[in-house]
């Protein structure tokens, strides 16, 4: 989408979304952030992406940091976000969530971990026309340069996080 687009040049990435996995009867699903904040299969998740391609990472230390009972806080807090609509101007607020704020807010709340560095979004690559454009359309001339952020590359590139899969 225009969305994606913009968020991969601002961020210079070529990640835009992301959720957080959750096992259901055990069957994966994704909590994201998207017209609603829900779950979608992994498999749908999956092909709504450019290619099939996607990467799967967790928590470097997941044998010590996710047992059962933190398991279940990530579950209880995610509960709290579901149903809240999609935040296209991303304010850092939970009346509205955006993707990559979802799941920072989840790690942060449940287990007192910050996955990816805040940003302001005057930090972003913000002179590509693809990336003005969305601002212009999102903002008109009130452009929240200091609102704070987390982007889907920062929490991307976290040192906390390894991958398990990808594709």
């Amino acid at each position: 989408s225009s969305q994606s687009v913009a968020i991969q040049r601002a961020t210079n990435s070529p990640y835009s979304h992301m959720g957080i996995v959750f096992l259901q009867d055990g069957k994966p699903f994704v909590f994201e952030a998207i017209s609603t904040v829900r779950y979608t299969p992994l498999a749908k998740w999956v092909a709504r992406g450019k290619g099939g391609r996607y990467v799967l990472k967790r928590l470097i230390d997941s044998s010590t940091q996710l047992t059962p009972v933190a398991i279940a806080r990530l579950r209880s807090t995610a509960r709290s976000f579901e149903g809240k609509p999609y935040d296209l101007t991303f304010e850092w607020s939970d009346r509205r969530i955006y993707c990559s704020e979802l799941v920072w807010k989840i790690y942060r709340r449940a287990l007192g971990i910050e996955i990816g560095q805040q940003q302001r979004l005057v930090d972003f690559k913000l002179d590509d026309p693809a990336v003005r454009a969305k601002m212009r359309e999102r903002y008109g001339d009130q452009i929240p340069f200091n609102e704070p952020v987390v982007s889907p590359a920062a929490m991307f590139e976290s040192k906390l996080l390894q991958v398990v899969a990808q594709r």
